[in-house]
């Protein structure tokens, strides 16, 4: 997240730095305050932390000329692009390019989603959301991810937030950007963890107002991935978001009760995608406008590195797009090495489906046990269960893939594999039904997310 509102965050941290000046005893007023360090070495870190949060200020009715979506056109895409490019040039962060716009590796990604907040129509703020894939997330490679990867739930990456230099000044862009990245987490991304790599100067802010915790006590001097900038990682915990921030902040006056405003309030700015079926993620780039971004207006492609090239080729496995992507000099041992496991093939859909497996214990009786499918193929599925299930035990699953669409199938329980109170299951499909069948079929032909719902919805008829 190290971007452009970098003017933005510091004039928030002046300011309340200012204010909380104001608040502190006389003693502390001696000389004039110049930065928020020279803050720090008055009043505890609990006290300091304490003052910044409460100016926070959210406005709970924004002007309806301001709508939060994903960016899915072209044109949408290419604003968010454009904007981030100047808010990284504006702060050192990166050269200018030639095509106006900032794209890297991971926004070709189908695990990757960027939003946009748009005013009158026009992009003025995007973030950007990369779950992990086979290229991992951007700042794994200087931060130690262990401690967030051993607890349970998604990991995502935000990045690439900026906010238009005309729009830095108006406070009504921000926190609706991330209310809307925390519902879209929760509601629609299958993401519990996000994590951020910011400038130093910025860290005060996560910390204090949006309650991030840092990775490391160190910080990096050098990140590449902004022009050798230094960085500090953060993570927030969106399950236990809630709860925090109910103690920091569910007494505070409404402007400035971030629980309310996170978790309560629903803006009717924000416009989810229209999701027919439980999948948790939402590709928009068609061939055409991976062509477009990654090898026309910028040279993105042909700047990778062979294996980059290679994990790029198995994750997008259609004849459509292959004929866009960068050929990788081993073409001919691609998918001989995602077959050996060196390269991890990625789905274009994930799911989360509700379900439910019944079966005969040894005992002869029926046992009904709750499942998540997270993964599906014609031939199987993999689910997640808090529940230890039997190993080459027959059973009968129903299993919800949409709000109305629901699939009766036999299946074997063929693998385990346990990660602490909950186990992942393969599933061995006996003869799958009209509904799994047409379903998987559509996941597996479609490009975009739009293309599942169009693909599908004769299953109403069935």
């Amino acid at each position: 997240m190290l971007t452009r509102i970098s003017m933005l965050t510091r004039k928030i941290v002046r300011d309340l730095a200012r204010k909380l000046l104001s608040r502190l005893p006389a003693k502390h007023q001696s000389k004039p305050l110049r930065t928020l360090a020279e803050v720090d070495s008055k009043p505890s870190r609990k006290d300091r932390l304490e003052g910044l949060r409460s100016f926070a200020d959210c406005d709970p009715a924004p002007s309806d000329r301001l709508v939060l979506k994903i960016a899915e056109t072209q044109e949408e895409l290419e604003a968010c692009y454009s904007v981030l490019h100047d808010a990284y040039v504006d702060n050192g962060f990166m050269k200018p390019d030639p095509s106006g716009m900032r794209v890297t590796i991971y926004h070709a990604l189908p695990t990757t989603t960027t939003l946009c907040a748009k005013y009158d129509g026009e992009v003025v703020g995007t973030v950007s959301l990369i779950r992990e894939s086979a290229l991992g997330f951007p700042m794994q490679r200087i931060f130690d991810l262990t401690g967030v990867r051993e607890q349970e739930g998604q990991i995502a990456e935000a990045s690439a937030l900026a906010i238009r230099r005309d729009f830095q000044k108006i406070g009504g862009i921000l926190f609706p950007l991330m209310k809307f990245l925390y519902a879209y987490c929760t509601t629609f991304f299958d993401t519990r963890h996000i994590v951020i790599a910011v400038n130093p100067s910025h860290i005060k802010m996560y910390e204090s107002l949006l309650l991030f915790r840092r990775l490391t006590a160190t910080t990096v001097e050098h990140y590449d991935f902004v022009n050798g900038a230094p960085a500090i990682g953060a993570t927030l915990d969106l399950k236990a978001l809630p709860e925090l921030y109910l103690k920091h902040y569910g007494t505070k006056p409404p402007r400035r009760n971030l629980h309310a405003y996170f978790v309560q309030l629903e803006l009717p700015n924000i416009q989810f995608p229209s999701r027919r079926f439980f999948t948790t993620n939402d590709p928009v780039l068609t061939p055409e406008l991976l062509d477009h971004f990654f090898n026309v207006r910028t040279r993105t492609f042909e700047k990778l590195s062979e294996r980059k090239k290679a994990l790029l080729y198995t994750i997008y496995d259609l004849p459509a797009y292959r004929a866009v992507l960068p050929v990788p000099f081993a073409k001919s041992n691609s998918d001989a090495l995602a077959s050996e496991g060196s390269l991890r093939h990625h789905l274009r859909f994930s799911v989360k489906c509700p379900g439910q497996i019944t079966y005969k214990t040894a005992e002869g009786e029926s046992e009904k046990i709750a499942i998540r499918v997270v993964e599906v193929s014609a031939a199987g599925f993999l689910a997640v269960a808090h529940t230890l299930l039997p190993i080459n035990t027959s059973c009968e699953a129903t299993i919800k893939l949409g709000q109305s669409e629901v699939s009766h199938v036999s299946a074997l329980i063929v693998w385990e594999k346990r990660s602490g109170a909950k186990g992942h299951y393969g599933f061995k499909l006996g003869q799958p039904d009209l509904a799994w069948r047409k379903f998987v079929s559509a996941l597996c032909s479609g490009t975009i997310y739009s293309d599942l719902d169009n693909a599908t919805r004769f299953l109403e008829s069935r």
